[in-house]
C-alpha cells in the first residue's frame, strides 16, 4: 500500500480539474483535446506513459492518442482491447477485465516495475472512453483521491463528447456540401424573407451566373420567368398564406429568364422548413431542368399526329375502293377490279410496314433490336432489294455497283433488307428522278455501302436531325408521306451490327448520299 498522494500535489491536482474546465469551452478538436486531456493525467496521476481509446459506435476500442509507449507494447494494449468481449455493463465486467489485463501486460514488459491504471471516461450512463497510465508504483487511492479522479474523468469525459459532437456536426456539414454540389438539380435555400442564403453550382450552370451573384440576392431577382408560369409563383402563394403546414409543397413550372442564354424550361418545387416554435426558418427550391420532359411531349404530340395521319390515309383508300367495288348498281371492267385490288394491296403493305416501323420503335424503347447473324452476301442482296424497288418507279435506275470480290459479312439479312429497302425507297420519294446507285467496298476490317440519287439532296439544317425518331424536314413533310421512322430504325439496325451511319455530303455534290459501315467480323 503506497502511502496517500502529497497536499501540495493534491492542489495541482485542482488545477489540472480547472484546466479541463477550461479544455471544455476552449478545445474543439478532438485529436487536440484527448492528447491535452492525456498530458494532465499523466501529470496528475504521476505516471510515465499513457493512452487514451474511445468506443466506436459498432463497438470495440480505437486507441487515438498515445505517449511514451512503444510502438511494440502499443500492438499489444491494441490486441488486449480488441479481445476483450463487450458487456452490456462495462464497468461491471469489460473495464475490470480490461485493467487486470493491461496490467499484467504492464508487468510483464517492465518486469514489474510499470502498472497501469484504467478511468472510465462516462457521460449520460455510458462509456464514451477510456485513460489507461502507467506509473512506476503501484497502490490504491483514498476517497479524496478517488473523488479527484471521478471528477476529472467526468469532465474529461464531457470534454470529449462536446469535440465528437462537434466533428460529427462539421462531418454532417461537410456531407451536406458534398451532397448539394453533386446534385444536378439546382438549389436555393432562402430565408423567411426570400434572400438566398446558400445555393449550389447547379443553379449558377442554369442561370449561367456566378455563385457569388447569386448569393445574399432576393429570389424574385434571380427566378425571373419569361412569360407566365404554370401556377402560382412564390410570392403569390405566400400572399394567400403559404405555408399553412410544414409539408405544403408548392411546384411551378415555366421557363426561366437567364443570362446572356434561351429561357430555360424549368419546374420548381418550394419546400417550408417550420421550427418547432411554428415559424418559418428556410423555404428549400429545387429547381429542374425539364427540357426532356417537354421534348418528349412535343414528341408524343408530333407521333400522334404523324401515325393518325399515315394511318387515316391508307385505311381511307382502302375503305374507298372496296366499298366502290361492292356496290351492287355497277358492273366493273375486270381491269378495274384488278387495278382497284392493287391500290388495296399497295395500301394494305404500306399499313403493314408502317406497324412493323412503330412496333421495331417500341422493341427499341425496351432494350434493343434482336438480331439473327448469318454469313450474307451483301451484293446479292442488295441486288434483290433493287430487282424489287425499280418495280415500283419508272423514273428512276437502279444500279447496283459492288467489286466482284466483296467479302461475306456476318449479319441480319432481314434487318439489313430493311435498311437498303428504307435508303432506296427514300430516293425513290425524294429524287424526282435520275439515277440511284447503291456502292460498295471493303476498306480495311469494315465494309462501306452508300446510296445515292440526283435529287436535290439534303438541306445543311437537316442533316443533324435527319436520323432522329419522327423528324421530317416540314417542307418535304408537305409533298411526300411518311412517319419519319426508316433512318431512325436504319441507324439501330446499324449500330446493333457494330457499325454507324451518316450523311456523306460535300459542297458541290448533286443530289442525296448516305453511307453505313459494317465490321467484316
Amino acid at each position: 500500500m503506497l502511502e496517500p498522494l502529497l497536499p501540495d500535489f493534491r492542489v495541482r491536482q485542482r488545477d489540472y480539474l480547472l484546466e479541463i474546465a477550461r479544455a471544455l469551452t476552449q478545445e474543439l478538436d478532438l485529436k487536440k483535446l484527448l492528447g491535452r486531456i492525456l498530458r494532465i493525467a499523466i501529470e496528475m496521476l504521476a505516471g510515465q506513459a499513457g493512452l487514451i481509446a474511445l468506443r466506436e459506435e459498432e463497438g470495440g476500442w480505437r486507441v487515438v492518442v498515445t505517449q511514451g509507449i512503444p510502438m511494440a507494447f502499443l500492438r499489444a494494449i491494441e490486441n488486449v482491447l480488441a479481445n476483450v468481449p463487450a458487456d452490456e455493463d462495462p464497468e461491471r465486467y469489460e473495464l475490470p477485465e480490461i485493467n487486470r489485463q493491461v496490467n499484467e501486460l504492464a508487468q510483464a514488459a517492465s518486469m514489474g516495475l510499470l502498472h497501469g491504471i484504467v478511468l472510465p471516461l462516462i457521460t449520460l450512463q455510458r462509456v464514451v472512453g477510456l485513460i489507461v497510465i502507467f506509473r512506476s508504483y503501484a497502490g490504491s487511492f483514498t476517497s479524496n483521491d478517488i473523488a479527484l479522479l471521478s471528477s476529472f474523468a467526468d469532465q474529461a469525459a464531457i470534454a470529449v463528447q462536446n469535440a465528437q459532437l462537434y466533428t460529427q456536426t462539421n462531418l454532417e456539414k461537410e456531407r451536406l456540401n458534398a451532397l448539394l454540389d453533386s446534385l444536378a438539380d439546382g438549389i436555393l435555400i432562402l430565408r423567411p424573407d426570400h434572400s438566398i442564403e446558400r445555393c449550389n453550382p447547379a443553379i449558377s450552370r442554369m442561370l449561367n451566373l456566378p455563385l457569388e451573384n447569386i448569393r445574399g440576392r432576393r429570389h424574385d431577382e434571380i427566378i425571373r420567368w419569361s412569360k407566365p408560369p404554370q401556377g402560382i409563383t412564390l410570392e403569390q402563394a405566400e400572399s394567400d398564406g403559404w405555408p399553412l403546414t410544414p409539408h405544403a409543397y408548392l411546384y411551378v413550372e415555366g421557363d426561366l429568364s437567364r443570362s446572356g442564354l434561351a429561357p430555360l424550361p424549368v419546374g420548381i418545387t418550394y419546400a417550408p422548413l417550420i421550427s418547432s416554435e411554428n415559424k418559418l426558418v428556410n423555404i428549400i427550391a429545387t429547381v429542374r431542368d425539364i427540357t426532356r420532359f417537354r421534348q418528349a411531349e412535343e414528341l408524343k404530340s408530333t407521333f400522334i399526329s404523324i401515325v393518325s395521319h399515315e394511318l387515316k390515309t391508307p385505311v381511307a383508300l382502302i375503305k374507298g375502293y372496296v366499298s366502290t367495288l361492292r356496290r351492287e348498281d355497277a358492273s366493273w371492267d375486270p381491269e378495274i377490279i384488278q387495278d382497284s385490288l392493287k391500290v388495296i394491296e399497295e395500301e394494305a403493305d404500306r399499313l403493314a410496314v408502317m406497324i412493323e416501323n412503330l412496333l421495331d420503335a417500341s422493341r427499341l424503347q425496351a432494350g434493343g433490336l434482336t438480331l439473327k447473324k448469318s454469313d450474307l452476301s451483301l451484293p446479292e442482296l442488295a441486288r434483290r432489294v433493287a430487282q424489287r424497288m425499280q418495280t415500283q418507279t419508272s423514273s428512276h435506275r437502279i444500279v447496283v455497283d459492288f467489286p466482284d470480290d466483296f467479302p461475306i459479312v456476318l449479319a441480319d439479312e432481314g434487318r439489313l433488307q430493311q435498311v437498303l429497302t428504307n435508303l432506296i425507297g427514300n430516293a425513290i420519294k425524294y429524287a424526282p428522278g435520275g439515277e440511284i446507285r447503291v456502292h460498295g467496298e471493303a476498306r480495311g476490317n469494315q465494309i462501306i455501302v452508300c446510296v445515292s440519287d440526283q435529287g436535290p439532296g439534303i438541306n445543311p439544317e437537316d442533316v443533324p436531325h435527319v436520323f432522329d425518331r419522327f423528324y421530317r424536314n416540314p417542307e418535304a413533310a408537305k409533298k411526300t408521306k411518311g412517319a419519319g421512322l426508316g433512318l431512325y430504325l436504319s441507324r439501330a439496325i446499324i449500330e446493333a451490327h457494330g457499325g454507324r451511319i451518316w450523311v456523306d455530303s460535300h459542297p458541290g455534290q448533286q443530289g442525296a448520299r448516305i453511307c453505313f459501315t459494317l465490321p467484316r467480323d
